[in-house]
């Protein structure tokens, strides 16, 4: 189910949160949860059922490995049992996301045609074996509380995080399930959720996928673009991801606040980082706080001197491309990023001297850059795009990449309105404007987050969220799935 459909937001939100309250109102805390998971499990099965005979056979799957690392007192069996259940929960994610990517590759290695498997892959199986592998770890360490089955499965199914995250830690939210004061609905939580779920509504149906638009033509037209499209193109989608991905971090954590559930912030205004180390620390934290955690700090972090750090760094990023997606263009990516944050480390003191807008300008572009690689469908298709780019034939923006940016709420202001009209002849213009104004928040405003620390009820934020609410519901004709349902 999508954030941004009608049976959402019209049926299944305002069905669950007053369930959920009604029952802990009536002391039957119990069934709350209980049904709180089967909503969960709704949401997540409604466009494809077969998806929660994964999802519970995994939570089944865990919780007793987990049960059994509590029983059993030889260190060393349990260490084995520790690392049988990741093992099994990487192989499972194995399958479903990399097995024909295996096939394709081994049979080009071989040079042999293998039969690749018809697999539809879950949504979010990135995200809940991730945090599923983190409670496993924990258990292992003495690290986590020993819950109900019921209260794991509400850890692991938590519709508002579960499809695209933020990769929550158990230790973040069983406990606020349990809470007694956490049970009552909260006027003001429902208020402060509310507008943050409107503004990560607003980003997703009113900026990423107007960007989208244009990044999906220039991306499937590649052969057709010249530097001024190219340029264009690969703005569009890094703008396109930002306001995607950090919308539904928004509107997760929105959700959660409408519950009295607070979920932690995955975004940080990342565009803003004035180095590449920085930017993730501000890009999804939660996945750079689980990498640093589960695989950083095991293979010795930074304590194993320059050239063990470095590798790790390496070996980090390239599960981080590996995380996101079965693709050589993601391996890649993750590598170059990889990289850069080696040199960033290694030549720290040369930067620091650096002016930071500078510091800014270099960073910014190389995260543009990569992210070709990671929107491309092959590295022969990013290294096309980068020559387009870099080939100084400058022309008129493509009428296609114009018409992404042509609203239908624009239409309607052209018209009625002669003077919108006269500015529709001048559409290099408006772009220019349109492209300036998003930077212009992008680096410039307080993220949404900071927005709702702030918030105040007042006539006039309510009137804004109304605005913005009715304004995207209007718009669901339009709207696409998120990008990181794919990861």
């Amino acid at each position: 189910m999508l954030f941004n459909s009608y049976v959402f937001i019209l049926l299944f939100l305002p069905l669950c949160i007053t369930g959920y309250f009604t029952l802990n109102h009536f002391g039957r805390t119990k069934l709350a949860m209980l049904f709180l998971f089967a909503m969960s499990l709704w949401f997540y099965g409604y466009f494809h059922p077969s998806y929660l005979i994964l999802i519970l056979s995994s939570i089944v799957f865990n919780y007793l490995f987990t049960w059994a690392m509590t029983k059993t007192e030889k260190a060393g069996l349990r260490k084995a049992e520790m690392i049988v259940a990741v093992l099994l929960n990487l192989g499972i994610l194995f399958y479903f996301k990399y097995y024909n990517f295996f096939l394709e590759n081994l049979g080009s290695l071989l040079h042999t045609e293998m039969t690749l498997h018809t697999i539809l892959l879950p949504l979010g199986i990135s995200f809940f074996t991730f945090q599923q592998i983190s409670y496993v770890v924990d258990c292992y360490r003495g690290q986590a509380d020993r819950y109900s089955f019921l209260q794991y499965a509400c850890f692991v199914a938590y519709f508002p995080q579960l499809i695209a995250g933020p990769i929550v830690t158990h230790d973040e939210l069983i406990p606020q399930f349990l809470d007694p004061e956490k049970k009552r609905f909260n006027w003001d939580n429902f208020a402060r959720g509310m507008y943050m779920f409107t503004l990560g509504l607003a980003k997703k149906v009113l900026i990423a996928d107007v960007f989208g638009n244009a990044a999906n033509w220039g991306f499937a037209n590649v052969e057709l673009l010249d530097t001024t499209n190219a340029f264009l193109s690969s703005l569009a989608y890094t703008v396109q991801i930002y306001f995607d991905f950090s919308g539904y971090s928004d509107m997760a954590i929105g959700i959660g606040k409408m519950m009295n559930i607070d979920l932690p912030v995955n975004f940080d205004s990342p565009y803003k980082a004035l180095t590449i180390t920085e930017f993730w620390q501000r890009w999804h934290k939660t996945l750079t706080r689980f990498l640093t955690k589960y695989i950083y700090i095991p293979l010795g972090g930074n304590r194993k001197g320059t050239l063990r750090t470095y590798c790790n760094v390496m070996i980090v990023f390239l599960a981080s491309g590996l995380w996101h997606g079965a693709n050589w263009t993601f391996v890649l990516w993750g590598l170059l990023h990889g990289l850069f944050s080696v040199i960033t480390r290694h030549f720290k003191r040369w930067f620091e001297k650096l002016h930071p807008a500078l510091n800014w300008l270099m960073t910014f572009s190389f995260v543009n850059l990569t992210w070709i690689f990671f929107r491309a469908d092959s590295i022969a298709d990013a290294v096309k795009f980068l020559k387009r780019l870099v080939m100084m034939e400058c022309g008129p923006v493509n009428e296609n990449i114009v018409n992404a940016f042509l609203l239908p709420e624009w239409k309607f202001l052209v018209y009625y309105n002669p003077l919108f009209a006269l500015l529709e002849y001048h559409m290099t213009f408006f772009l220019t404007l349109y492209f300036v104004g998003i930077f212009a928040l992008l680096l410039g405003a307080r993220n949404a987050h900071e927005h709702m620390l702030t918030f105040k009820p007042s006539v006039k934020t309510l009137a804004v969220t109304a605005l913005l609410l009715i304004w995207c519901v209007l718009s669901f004709s339009s709207v696409s799935i998120f990008l990181y349902f794919n990861f």
